[in-house]
Parts: C-alpha cells; structure tokens; sequence
C-alpha cells in the first residue's frame, strides 16, 4: 500500500508569516515519516471575496476548482492558522467557502482527515481561532479533525538555531500530532 499524501498550507499569506514557518516545520517533520507531502501558500491562488450573486453571474473562481481539486487528491491536510481577533482569518475562511461551492462528486471536507494548528506572539498561541477553525471545519463541513493540535505560543522565542522548536513540549505535540495525522491518513489511502 503506498504512503498516504498529505498537504500543509497557512491561512496566511504575509511575508514573514509564523504560521507559515510553521506549516513548513510540520512539512519537515513529515517528510521524516516517509510520507508523500505537498506545502502550498494561499498566495497562488487568489480568489474575490465571496459573494452569492458574483457566484450566480460568474461562477466558481478557478482557484476554488484547483484547490478543490489538491485537497481531494489529499488523505490529510495540516492547516497552520493565524488568529485574527480571537477567530480566523479573512483569507482562511474566504478559501474555505469558496472551496466549499464547488459542485463534485468528491468532498474536500469528507473522506479525509484534517489536523490543524497556529502560532502566535501571544501567551493563548492562536488556540482561540483554532476553536473557530475546527468549527467551521467540523461541524459546517462535515470534516474529520484530529482532537491533537498544534500550538506555538510566543512564537518569537520557540525556534533553536536549527530551526526546531526549544521547548520538548512542543516537540512531543508536534511528533505525536504528526504520527497521528500520518496514521489516520493512512487509513483513507484507497
């Protein structure tokens, strides 16, 4: 049976991004479980923001339908999420509904599980948007989400000089996050 693909991106898109530094940690300490990993930055495929009448007049953007598209070919997805004012941000949950318009027989929410995580300056390290994130994404869309989370408080002062984190907590959060992830993965190889 072959290794199950799994998919890192951050719903954030700015230079510097923590949480997309995080995403691509998480994408090195998968790589390290042999498993086949795709990172993408929302960047690449920008979208209007969503409107119900530029939908009927237009339809779905291009960018939904390729999204669409990578996710399903994706048995796991590891989302990196800001907090933006306690929830998440603008670009994120912009993704998300458009993604969800698109019309196809496979479900980017079903079929699949999702393991989710953020980092931030703060002492909460992006958990409350998180909340929002596993909502929107389990209870709206139906999605599989590991109860295992990722989160980086203080972010500036998380990294060794290594790249890694300091903290050996954080290092067993992560490593057991990512076998879990790995292995529930596996689970949807078809």
């Amino acid at each position: 049976m072959r290794q199950p693909r799994i998919l890192c991106f951050a719903g954030s898109t700015r230079s510097g991004s923590v949480n997309a530094r995080l995403a691509a940690v998480v994408v090195k300490e998968l790589a390290l479980t042999d498993v086949a990993v795709t990172q993408l930055s929302l960047a690449d495929y920008p979208m209007p923001l969503y409107d119900g009448d530029a939908e009927a007049a237009t339809g779905v953007p291009a960018n939904a339908e390729r999204l669409h598209r990578i996710f399903c070919e994706h048995e796991g997805i590891f989302v990196a999420s800001p907090e933006y004012n306690g929830g998440i941000t603008p670009l994120l949950k912009n993704t998300i509904d458009w993604i969800s318009r698109v019309r196809a027989p496979i479900s980017p929410w079903k079929g699949r599980v999702y393991a989710i995580g953020a980092a931030s300056n703060g002492g909460f390290g992006g958990y409350r948007g998180l909340i929002q994130l596993r909502h929107t994404l389990g209870l709206a869309l139906g999605a599989t989400i590991l109860t295992e989370m990722l989160v980086v408080p203080r972010v500036n002062d998380a990294y060794n000089d290594a790249g890694g984190f300091k903290d050996e907590a954080l290092v067993r959060q992560m490593t057991t996050m990512v076998a879990r992830l790995k292995d529930e993965a596996s689970r949807w190889v078809r």
